[in-house]
């Protein structure tokens, strides 16, 4: 097997792990999210994200441009996506404080700035940014990949929401019923009608 094909093993492997630890903290007894609850699950969680995006970025490196998406319009099109995801998702890291973000416990229930629009704007922009970066590299391997990827950012909200519901109660019920998990018609409504 080619190093590419190796690569991908591994970052499949380590997103099928994380995939994994999100099922069971979503629908089992045992709760690896968030992972700053206890070192372990931290050194786990990001181990698995570290072995992911060395994974990808080996990948893309070794398989660039090895599919049939038409260029220039792939790249023009992954560019412009991968700029919007890292913008939604960068401007939504300044807002909560950089532990927080990695999996923290927070002592604060954001809803302001990007936060009144998605409960989820950081992995909003994740999804964005890594369709993005699949279109750019336009390969099979990293498209597959990609969509791993994306899964587990769409399991997230599932392992987190019920911790969130124990930190804040109330309070984190009634911004449910607010904002969209991710986003929806409710994103794009005028900030005057949110509240």
């Amino acid at each position: 097997m080619a190093l590419a094909g190796w690569l991908f093993a591994l970052g499949s492997a380590a997103a099928v792990c994380i995939l994994a630890t999100l099922l069971a903290t979503t629908v089992g007894d045992v709760r690896f999210w968030p992972p700053g609850e206890t070192a372990w699950k931290a050194r786990l969680h990001w181990g698995l994200v570290t072995v992911f995006n060395i994974a990808l970025v080996g990948t893309a490196v070794l398989d660039w441009n090895s599919w049939v998406l038409p260029r220039p319009t792939s790249l023009v099109i992954g560019v412009g996506l991968a700029l919007v995801g890292a913008v939604v998702f960068g401007y939504s890291v300044r807002v909560m404080d950089a532990e927080e973000t990695s999996g923290g416990n927070p002592e604060t229930l954001y809803t302001d700035g990007p936060y009144a629009r998605s409960r989820n704007p950081q992995y909003v922009g994740m999804i964005i940014g890594i369709t993005g970066f699949a279109l750019l590299v336009n390969a099979p391997s990293v498209a597959g990949l990609a969509i791993l990827h994306i899964f587990w950012v769409v399991l997230l909200p599932f392992a987190e929401e019920p911790w969130l519901r124990e930190q804040f109660g109330e309070e984190y019920d009634r911004y449910r019923e607010r904002v969209p998990r991710f986003i929806g018609f409710r994103t794009f409504r005028p900030a005057a009608s949110s509240n």
